[in-house]
């Protein structure tokens, strides 16, 4: 005979449990009642917003503590003369479920600038959560794992959201010890324009990202499509986005026949670094040396001073060079303006919030992993005319 599996508890069950648990232990962390209860982290937290709101309990940094009162009296009223939970159709969107029970579903977000790149990405996220009715607490970070963390573990504790939107740095010892923080944090991570595996067998963790290798990939399609033979490639070393685009480019290089025998392939320091006036010499000289009549660069202000440098060398572009940038920040600005591909900022943004809202309202332990990439676009400008 097969011995039934123990139903799990009814909400209120849980939550009068939950009270209880506190009221004998004075403080409970929430990962401790995550797994006393057999539930995720996730509904944990939901129970102890409703029990604060009701005033029958009190929210401190990660757990929570009883307040006084007939707390039990409280939850048996609910069951026996109120609404049952489990009889009211709850709405499937988190923002939503936030409401109904009495609160604002609130975002965490930390992204490593709040100058380039970053506030498309933003606004995107900004304009999800208000069509949700969602706040969304920001914090600007210094490509610091550190800094990174310290951030997030106040929006954690201190302000107390409900999920985080990040885009941490994930090289370096510091950088993977972050990656691990996050797994185990206690609320849902969304990554954005970040990848990351963790535990033994490489899980991957849930991200938006825009898909670089293949926006790098058009560029070098178009380019070969005027009758460029030599595409050469120039990135700055710091930058996360470098190896996706350097893949991209390669691959399409190859698969196009296109030569790379004595191609520029170079990542150097950015405009801002002393030595970038003698990088991007270097970079001409080997263009002009090696017959490379066309370059993809990353980024925007590169580009843009590489075209300076080439007026001032008597260099045309697109005539003797054709040059395509790789983020489309500032590019239609320059003379001539540069064709460029645009990654998918604000919809990266937006698409982070969906998924980060949809964790949230499924609490399936059970829900697979999602990993959403989106493709940029590329904007045809003067820099690559045929």
């Amino acid at each position: 005979m097969t011995t039934p599996e123990p139903q799990a508890a009814l909400p209120d069950e849980r939550r009068a449990h939950l009270v209880e648990l506190l009221r004998r232990r004075g403080v409970v962390r929430v990962n401790e009642l995550a797994a006393e209860l057999d539930v995720s982290a996730i509904t944990i937290r939901r129970d102890i917003a409703l029990l604060s709101s009701q005033g029958l309990i009190r929210r401190v940094r990660g757990g929570a503590v009883p307040h006084d009162g007939a707390v039990a009296d409280a939850l048996a009223g609910r069951e026996n003369g109120g609404e049952a939970e489990e009889a009211v159709s709850l709405p499937r969107s988190a923002p939503d479920r936030a409401a109904g029970e009495g609160r604002q579903l609130t975002i965490g977000m930390v992204v490593p600038s709040l100058t380039y790149y970053w506030p498309d990405v933003i606004r995107g996220v900004r304009e999800a959560a208000a069509a949700a009715g969602a706040r969304v607490v920001l914090r600007g970070a210094t490509y610091q794992a550190a800094d990174e963390r310290h951030q997030l573990s106040r929006l954690v504790e201190a302000v107390g959201v409900d999920g985080l939107l990040v885009a941490p740095t994930i090289t370096g010892d510091d950088g993977e010890e972050l990656v691990r923080w996050l797994q185990g944090v206690g609320v849902p991570v969304v990554l954005i324009e970040r990848t990351a595996t963790v535990g033994p067998h490489q899980e991957a963790m849930e991200s938006v990202v825009s898909d670089h290798a293949f926006g790098a990939a058009m560029a070098v399609r178009h380019l070969a499509s005027l009758g460029h033979r030599r595409v050469g490639l120039v990135t700055t070393v710091q930058s996360p986005t470098t190896p996706h685009v350097r893949r991209g480019w390669r691959q399409a290089c190859e698969e196009l026949g296109l030569r790379l025998d004595g191609t520029p392939d170079i990542t150097s320091v950015d405009q801002w670094d002393p030595g970038w006036p003698e990088a991007l010499d270097g970079v001409l000289d080997a263009a002009v040396g090696s017959g490379t009549t066309a370059l993809l660069v990353h980024s925007d202000p590169e580009a843009i001073s590489l075209l300076e440098r080439c007026e001032e060398r008597g260099i045309r572009v697109p005539g003797d060079l054709a040059v395509v940038t790789y983020d489309d920040e500032v590019a239609e600005l320059c003379d001539p303006p540069l064709t460029a591909v645009r990654p998918p900022r604000a919809a990266i943004g937006r698409a982070a919030f969906a998924l980060l809202s949809e964790r949230l309202a499924d609490e399936d332990p059970e829900r697979p992993t999602h990993r959403v990439v989106i493709e940029p676009r590329l904007i045809v400008r003067s820099s690559s005319s045929a």
